[in-house]
């Protein structure tokens, strides 16, 4: 017969006639029926009521605890309090019953707050499940109804009203607002949202930008929405959210696999104890009596009830205090690793850098003009579609005066050159922009060796680099770049102060990118030129150097090198449910600078573990000895066995108030 330890420590969850308070409630009768007793000893030391009031009290502090070692020995388990009830009878069959009744009572006191103190962490998790509306207003064969969120069907047209909760994933068709995204993303600052200009084309929720979609859960502002639902309730982020949050639970830690294994091998150890010791008068001249009573405060001492519940307590509370800040920590073993990290490995792409382009550098040459030069660039970008096209317009719109843009003449002509550039016409000259293959086959376009020379330089340092050419004339050089978040720099130095050595980026761009992005922000090493294979082979090599190394992406296209690292880390997965599926840890938004308080909150998490091991097992290994020796009874024994099981489970509740210095 295995024995048997819950989750969550030594008891389930119980309610009763006094509802979810009633095992306290329990627990208080039966002291205040052992202070009568007590009282009554002391007056009348031979009422025959103390009897009485004593058997009352094993009745209320033993009933909860009899009820489910009961309930786990039918379904053929064995439930560690049932050497609680053992050590309360034998103190009964030697006559001892305010001792047993004293154990009981300070056994079901313990047990109570601990649930109490245990089901706070729970409801921080809970407490996402209630940010759900109930009901939805819903436009259907043109009338406006109110029904349950559950029969909400995808392509629906939800309304919602100023300061509503938004009752389903979807996309703004119509109205523009402000909503308070906190509960799924972490974010403090209200996210603006507006209508997406083709809905019909946008069917994948993880493809939607950001403005155009919302989350069930989340506060609309000031403005009215019109939202077509796209998740069904049962498949919102949200929903997700909570079901992975919970389960995390379940999810064992390597030092929860430890204790588990302990148990197994301790708990028989411990009934062998016991009985032998019920024999010690054989050996050593004591009545049975003592010899017995020994052996029943040997079982309090060494019923782990501490350690049971020492590394689940600081597990739950590590979890929930993550979902707090929009971090889902998919269970002990991504909590306890994550604390352990030496090395990570970054995506570049929308991690580490903006994940689109930007104008870096504007440059004229021969004494060209620099608004007409803006100008000209601008007519002849924005007839193109081009992603570096839309970046260039983006960029010259901020530089240039309303009035100029307006005034611009219209470029025509335009023609694509495959790979090279594009060719237009513009205030009746032909203009050419592109790379420097664009001018090589043309003898009359030879770039200047001093122009040559500069786009060379903007090369090496990792830019896409363009030559204008305008009427025969080269008027200037134009390069974009990656940029990297202005996060990036401060996270990195933030992440060495937590003892992070090694920090290293992945990238399929060009190695004189990874280079040039490397030097801007501090990373350890770049590697450059990946194919995604080439990234699970970089984690493969950087696992035998480090042990223990995180991979950052977007969990899409890196899914594979993050399952090969200790921990994947996927950056901006509210919505995605590939994120959601393949990361052990997901940043719900895209925030980097979550990254060092994910690492110190798993940090002090194993630390409150390691505090919670030594109290448990400190206090075994100082109860049994005593215990045998006859130093303590079970009064002292019971009132240190509960002292350190609440001590664990309040010292793992100090992460629900772990601070977020970076908000």
């Amino acid at each position: 017969m295995q024995p048997h330890t819950h989750n969550a420590g030594c008891h389930h969850e119980h309610t009763g006639i006094f509802g979810k308070n009633t095992e306290l409630v329990f627990s208080l009768i039966c002291g205040a029926l052992l202070l009568t007793a007590y009282l009554l000893d002391k007056i009348t030391p031979q009422s025959g009521y103390i009897l009485y009031l004593c058997i009352a009290a094993y009745f209320f502090g033993g009933y909860f605890a009899l009820t489910e070692a009961v309930e786990k020995i039918r379904q053929g388990g064995f439930e560690i309090d049932f050497l609680m009830l053992v050590a309360a009878a034998g103190a009964a069959v030697l006559g001892k019953w305010t001792e047993g009744a004293l154990l009981l009572f300070l056994f079901s006191l313990g047990h109570s707050l601990e649930h109490y103190a245990m089901n706070k962490a729970r409801n921080s998790i809970r407490a996402l499940g209630n940010l759900t509306p109930k009901t939805a207003l819903v436009k259907r064969n043109g009338k406006t109804e109110d029904i349950p969120v559950e029969q909400l069907e995808t392509g629906d047209i939800i309304l919602v009203k100023p300061h509503n909760k938004i009752p389903a994933d979807g996309l703004v068709i119509r109205g523009k607002s402000s909503v308070d995204q906190a509960a799924i993303t972490g974010e403090s600052i209200p996210a603006d949202k507006f209508p997406t200009e083709d809905g019909e084309q946008l069917p994948d929720f993880a493809g939607i930008p950001g403005a155009n979609k919302v989350f069930t859960g989340t506060v609309n502002g000031n403005g009215a929405l019109e939202v077509k639902v796209l998740k069904r309730s049962e498949d919102s982020t949200i929903s997700r959210l909570v079901a992975m949050v919970s389960e995390a639970e379940s999810k064992q830690s390597p030092t929860q696999q430890f204790t588990k294994k302990f148990e197994r091998v301790f708990v028989p150890s411990v009934i062998v104890l016991v009985i032998l010791l019920c024999f010690a008068f054989l050996v050593i001249d004591e009545p049975f009596s003592a010899s017995f009573y020994r052996a029943m405060t040997v079982l309090v001492a060494a019923s782990p009830c501490a350690l049971a519940i020492s590394t689940p307590s600081a597990v739950l509370s590590g979890v929930a205090r993550a979902a707090r800040s929009g971090v889902l920590i998919k269970g002990g073993k991504a909590l306890e690793n994550l604390g352990s990290l030496s090395a990570i490995a970054f995506d570049k792409t929308g991690t580490l850098t903006r994940g689109e382009p930007r104008i870096t550098n504007l440059v004229t040459l021969d004494g060209a003009d620099r608004t007409g030069f803006l100008s000209c660039l601008l007519a002849v970008e924005k007839q193109s579609d081009h992603l570096l096209a839309r970046a260039i317009v983006s960029g010259i719109t901020e530089e240039l005066a309303p009035d100029i843009i307006k005034n611009t003449p219209e470029a025509s002509g335009i023609e694509a050159i495959q790979g090279k550039g594009i060719k237009a016409i513009y205030a009746g000259e032909t203009v050419y922009i592109g790379n420097p293959a664009l001018f090589g086959e043309d003898p009359g376009m030879t770039i200047p060796g001093p122009v040559l020379k500069k786009v060379t330089t903007f090369q090496e340092e990792g830019h896409t680099t363009m030559i204008v050419n305008k009427g025969g004339v080269f008027t200037g050089i134009l390069t974009l770049m990656d940029t990297p978040r202005e996060s990036a720099g401060k996270t990195l130095a933030q992440l060495r102060k937590n003892g992070i050595r090694k920090m290293i980026m992945l990238t399929g761009d060009h190695q004189k990118v990874a280079d040039s992005i490397a030097a801007q922000i501090g990373l350890t090493d770049a590697y450059g030129d990946l194919l995604p294979e080439d990234k699970v082979e970089a984690i493969k090599k950087l696992r035998r150097e480090e042990s223990r190394i995180a991979m950052v992406g977007d969990g899409v296209n890196d899914a594979p090198a993050m399952a090969h690292s200790t921990v994947g880390i996927a950056m901006g997965a509210a919505g995605s449910d590939v994120a959601l599926e393949t990361a052990d840890i997901a940043l719900m938004n895209d925030r980097l600078e979550k990254l060092p308080f994910i690492i110190g909150l798993s940090r002090t998490s194993k630390r409150i573990i390691r505090q919670n091991l030594w109290i448990s097992l400190g206090m075994v290994l100082f109860l049994v000895p005593s215990a045998i020796i006859g130093f303590t009874g079970i009064g002292p024994t019971v009132a240190l066995h509960e002292g350190s099981t609440l001590l664990v489970v309040i010292n793992a509740l100090r992460l629900l108030a772990y601070k977020d210095e970076r908000g």
